[in-house]
């Protein structure tokens, strides 16, 4: 690593690394992108001009074995991204992987026991949101006692998208892979712990044979709950509100929050509203950045993989719940 920079590699030319992650780095403070891989050459040379990055690679072990590259960035589909996850280890890179880690528990610890080889590497599931302002913010009014008693947390997350040629409508997809994990995570992160017992419901597209429509109801125990409801076809939509004794807590816009403008809280007492301004933040810069931070200073990253296969975890009970049509303990 050369003047405290962390040298990049993309692997994949994926709408989310052009469209977010790779801006974001090129925006950080200690990250730099120097390359980009494709299965097609010719799509990774023509991304890599688009986006002014040196070098392209039609092949992605080639990008592996770049002794240039300090950490790589994973945006593949679910399927691959815990055996790229460990290529990666394995070829002397730190891994950022984007969510999910995997396809299920099993997958996940895979990765987990993998990585135990390659301790001086750091590996971290690309939650982005947990470092915009916005939940660091919530964070702290729930911890200070601002809601009383917090017992529940909803939140509905949907899109449209019936294009069968999607990712997200193949093998690996689906609605609660691919924003259902989200609205998995925030109550995990709020509550700062894990669901008890878990009830969900799965409604799986014919055509597509994935879901298109899950609902959850997770029991953290000690009376506080949550509820999420996610889709790929349904209008465009997110929210998430967190209640306590107290007070509500309401994010309006918890994923996708905007780089480009001030996200919103609204803070309810008493009946009375007060909406909390965000300043404009680029969330992707800010995970990029600190997962940089933790591997020139050697320490933690701010996500465990222990984290990612929590969340992984409920998935598999929800989807075990769906199909069984009953309550799963964890």
């Amino acid at each position: 690593m050369k003047d405290k920079i962390i040298r990049w590699g993309i692997l994949s030319t994926a709408k989310i690394g052009r469209t977010q992650v790779i801006p974001a780095i090129k925006q950080s403070k200690f990250g730099r992108v120097v390359a980009i891989a494709s299965s097609d050459e010719t799509k990774a040379r023509q991304t890599a001009a688009d986006l002014d990055i040196p070098k392209a690679y039609g092949n992605y072990d080639d990008l592996l074995n770049d002794a240039d590259i300090d950490a790589i960035y994973i945006p593949l589909p679910n399927q691959l991204h815990v055996d790229y996850a460990l290529k990666t280890l394995a070829a002397g890179k730190h891994v950022l992987c984007e969510k999910p880690i995997g396809l299920d528990t099993a997958d996940a610890q895979r990765l987990i026991d993998g990585a135990k080889q390659y301790p001086q590497l750091k590996v971290m599931e690309a939650f982005m949101y947990r470092f915009h302002p916005q939940w660091q913010k919530a964070k702290q009014l729930v911890n200070d006692g601002v809601l009383g008693e917090v017992k529940n947390v909803q939140c509905t997350f949907s899109y449209y998208n019936v294009d069968a040629s999607n990712i997200r409508n193949k093998a690996g997809g689906g609605a609660l892979m691919d924003i259902g994990c989200y609205c998995i995570s925030f109550p995990r992160f709020i509550f700062n712990a894990e669901p008890k017992r878990i009830v969900g419901l799965l409604n799986i597209d014919a055509n597509f044979g994935v879901d298109n429509l899950t609902s959850g109801l997770l029991d953290f125990g000690n009376s506080r709950q949550a509820t999420f409801t996610c889709s790929t076809q349904l209008e465009p939509f997110q929210r998430l509100n967190i209640f306590g004794s107290k007070g509500r807590l309401e994010v309006e816009i918890p994923v996708n929050a905007p780089n480009d403008a001030p996200c919103r809280l609204f803070l309810q007492r008493d009946r009375i509203v007060e909406e909390i301004i965000i300043p404009i933040t680029n969330q992707y810069t800010q995970q990029v950045d600190a997962f940089a931070q933790s591997i020139l200073n050697n320490t933690p990253v701010p996500t465990p993989l222990s984290d990612a296969l929590g969340n992984m975890r409920v998935i598999d009970a929800l989807v075990e719940s769906g199909t069984k049509r009953k309550w799963v303990d964890m």
